[in-house]
């Protein structure tokens, strides 16, 4: 039984984390799912959202834009990303902007953009700045 767990978070640009973590929490399409040492072998589709791993005792949180989480056998977890941001590497302002200019368009609806497209990306700059400010936050409360 091991107190660790190996774990890999790639997207197609670049491998964003890779180590032995605590825990891991992930937006699952059922909802948020947690990962233990020694969990059972799973795969499972990952939804937009906050993902957080905890190191040292320390959480570290990411902006998760969807894909699939692998466990396997011995503690090893791959996440397969579409997109990941950890959370000093958001731009907080620049997700706000994204955010109002998701909102102005689900309002005006043209036609040559579509109502998915656009909600999609609401949903993206919402979980960037989640995130985001749940880290700043934190930074906060420790000065």
């Amino acid at each position: 039984m091991s107190n660790k767990i190996k774990l890999k978070i790639v997207t197609p640009e670049k491998v964003i984390f890779e180590g032995e973590v605590e825990e891991i929490i992930v937006p699952s399409m059922q909802g948020e799912m947690g990962v233990l040492p020694d969990h059972e072998p799973l795969l499972a589709a990952l939804s937009v959202g906050e993902m957080r791993i905890k190191k040292a005792n320390n959480w570290d949180h990411f902006a998760l834009m969807g894909g699939f989480i692998e466990v396997r056998p011995e503690s090893n977890v791959r996440i397969l990303a579409n997109s990941a941001e950890h959370a000093e590497d958001i731009d907080e302002a620049r997700a706000m902007e994204a955010k109002q200019k998701a909102e102005k368009i689900l309002t005006e609806r043209k036609e040559d953009v579509s109502f998915a497209d656009a909600s999609g990306a609401l949903e993206r700059s919402l979980s960037r700045l989640k995130v985001a400010q749940r880290k700043r936050k934190h930074r906060e409360k420790t000065y």
